[in-house]
């Protein structure tokens, strides 16, 4: 999956400004998502079908889960924050 530039402005304007994909929906790869609950400033989470998106914003990075079934929210989140949290720890 590629991502576009205006996809990324978005997703930091997100974590800058809460509530702003809402209305339009979270644009990854020209796939549309829609988004859900998420930690403002910290994680957003979007819902397409049976699958769904988690991203999470460290110092230095945008950490991505695309996940489709079998794999559950819970456990895409659960990884991407982790290892999100964890490149916080270290100032990345």
């Amino acid at each position: 999956m590629q991502f576009k530039q205006p996809e990324i402005e978005s997703i930091m304007k997100e974590f800058d400004e809460p509530n702003t994909l809402a209305p339009t929906g979270l644009f990854l790869g020209g796939e549309k998502y829609m988004v859900i609950q998420g930690e403002p400033g910290a994680v957003i989470r979007g819902k397409k079908g049976p699958g769904g998106v988690c991203v999470k914003k460290t110092n230095q990075a945008l950490i991505f889960g695309i996940y489709d079934e079998p794999v559950t929210p819970g456990q895409c989140n659960m990884i991407v924050e982790r290892l999100g949290d964890y490149l916080v720890e270290q100032g990345i």
